[in-house]
């Protein structure tokens, strides 16, 4: 595909710069494209958010994580006193951290520090249902869409987006199976951190899911309806309108490259707006990233969620910003370039 001129003019600027080409390596790729979905030679990134949507899952009373149900709820409350990863990771970067209750089984107090938007008391089991009404689903996309509305009226271009919902890597690896036409084998890990027996459990009703909603195909919102959480339609909803106002979108680990794919299945375009902060430790999620010819910026062998990857990736993401809007050229800085045979 040749590059229009606008292209061609990021590029010569990053070439330009007192370096040999290409020798700043993954940050020279997210400076061309921070400068190209902003349509400036002097990119910003704008008061950051990373947004967490929280949902809690009807298939948790299934046995597929090792963790119980309520947890959900008690790391929402962790959340909002600020002693989660995220919160210190945000603090630390100064980045702007929106906690949502998109569907989370408990009662909160009226607590200013928490978006109410949730669509109902966690998910039906999609063992033996689909895990929400068509309605419920819609109702997530228009809110995921309002909140990020909201955040862009502040000025912010830049946001990440986490999630929180025991049971959401069941969720998520069956909507990957189904959109990519994989095995759920492929596509199921530890979450939590499962023994074998505790896998070998949840690959067998993710499959016995599979047969009992045969007849779904892969529409994507067909796919979230039946398999997918509160947090995980609320956030590809998100994501969709924070194309739409243009924002550089921070794509965590694997629930939310899930969310992200289904986006990307409703407007592939979604794509250049993206950056995924991290391969996630989660089994599913190279894979993931793979059909989606993606390149994650760091590898930790994380798998925490809560769009802890998109904290830590930040610093270099700035510098990637930084290094473009700053860095001296070999004319300005009277550097003599690479010789030529």
């Amino acid at each position: 595909m040749s590059q229009t001129d606008f292209e061609v003019q990021i590029q010569q600027k990053i070439d330009s710069k007192t370096k040999p080409a290409g020798s700043l390596g993954m940050l020279e790729h997210i400076a061309f494209q921070i400068a190209r979905v902003q349509q400036t030679l002097s990119p910003e990134l704008i008061k950051p958010h990373i947004v967490v949507f929280a949902g809690s899952h009807g298939i948790a009373r299934e046995g597929v994580s090792a963790y119980p149900a309520e947890v959900t709820a008690q790391m929402v409350l962790n959340f909002l006193t600020g002693g989660a990863a995220i919160n210190v990771f945000a603090r630390q970067q100064g980045i702007e951290l929106v906690i949502v209750d998109a569907g989370v089984d408990f009662v909160f107090e009226n607590d200013k520090k928490l978006v109410n938007a949730k669509v109902g008391a966690g998910t039906r089991s999609f063992l033996s249902a689909e895990a929400m009404t068509a309605e419920q689903c819609a109702e997530c996309f228009d809110k995921g869409a309002y909140i990020v509305q909201n955040i862009r009226k502040t000025g912010c271009n830049v946001i990440g987006f986490g999630e929180m919902g025991i049971g959401n890597t069941s969720s998520a690896a069956v909507i990957m199976s189904k959109l990519l036409g994989l095995p759920i084998a492929d596509c199921v890990g530890k979450g939590t951190g499962l023994d074998a027996m505790q896998l070998e459990n949840k690959l067998s009703v993710l499959q016995n899911a599979l047969t009992f909603h045969a007849h779904v195909g892969n529409d994507p919102l067909q796919v979230l309806q039946t398999f997918g959480g509160f947090e995980i339609a609320m956030m590809c909803g998100a994501m969709l309108e924070a194309y739409r106002q243009n924002m550089i979108v921070l794509v965590d680990g694997f629930i939310a490259s899930v969310a992200f794919l289904a986006a990307f299945k409703m407007n592939d375009k979604i794509l250049d707006n993206a950056i995924f902060c991290h391969q996630s430790d989660e089994k599913g999620q190279k894979l993931l990233l793979q059909k989606l010819h993606a390149n994650p910026v760091l590898q930790l062998n994380m798998r925490l969620g809560e769009g802890t990857g998109c904290a830590v990736a930040y610093p270099l993401i700035m510098s990637a910003v930084a290094f473009f809007n700053k860095m001296a050229s070999f004319d300005s800085a009277q550097v003599s370039q690479k010789t030529t045979s």
